[in-house]
């Protein structure tokens, strides 16, 4: 192939070659892929999954591996795509800061998605929702060129004629009208942030939060200041 070089049958990256890293460490497993671009196209390269309680400890090494194992470095990266939830508080938070710190360093963008979106995207609905706890779910609609995330009640949808995409057995039991279907992945990640990728539309680093819906229980449940104790 034009642009590689070959060496003991595997495909070596040349200098100034550019890859995309993808991270999601929204759910109970985590994933990270990379992927190769190729003018208006992304070819997948590699994806692993991370253990859930592990995603702290193992994301950056396991990305330097993976890089490496490619025969490239961070310096080949072009973007950083990363699902900033909603899902684990403790996963976004890790997912979403590794991106962050990784692009500032590099001087790199990145693009963040929404786990509802790439979920009603891979589920082919205009609607899907996340176990959020609690007997409520985080729900996303996306129809006539409008997003819409909230939390709502299991109850409050449960009568709901619209298919809607979830990954998770126990809200496809409580749904007649659910879609089930494998969680989203890094990878897949990569080929829906593409179209943004190409016109350039980036986050803003310095602003990039998690996409959490719900508060944390430390805001929901923190004393007002100059509260009595």
């Amino acid at each position: 192939m034009p642009g590689r070089s070959c060496r003991g049958g595997e495909v070596m990256l040349l200098a100034g070659e550019v890859m995309l890293l993808a991270i999601d460490t929204c759910g109970t497993i985590g994933t990270i892929a990379l992927a190769r671009r190729e003018g208006e196209s992304v070819i997948a390269l590699i994806q692993i999954e991370l253990a859930g309680k592990t995603f702290a400890a193992q994301l950056v090494p396991r990305i330097r591996e993976l890089l490496q194992e490619q025969s490239a470095t961070l310096q080949n990266l072009e973007a950083i795509i990363v699902v900033n939830g909603p899902g684990s508080f403790t996963g976004v938070r890790i997912g979403v800061s590794a991106a962050k710190g990784l692009a500032e360093a590099l001087q790199i963008p990145v693009i963040a998605l929404s786990r509802l979106v790439l979920l009603a995207q891979k589920g082919e609905t205009q609607a899907a929702a996340l176990d959020a706890g609690r007997r409520e779910v985080y729900f996303g609609r996306y129809a006539n060129g409008k997003a819409l995330e909230s939390l709502a009640a299991l109850e409050d949808l449960r009568e709901t004629a619209e298919p809607i995409a979830v990954c998770e057995e126990n809200l496809a039991q409580d749904w007649p009208a659910a879609r089930l279907i494998a969680p989203p992945t890094a990878a897949e990640a990569i080929a829906a942030a593409l179209p943004r990728l190409l016109i350039q539309d980036y986050d803003d680093i310095a602003a990039l939060d998690g996409n959490y819906v719900r508060r944390t229980d430390a805001e929901l449940f923190a004393r007002p200041a100059g509260g009595r104790k």
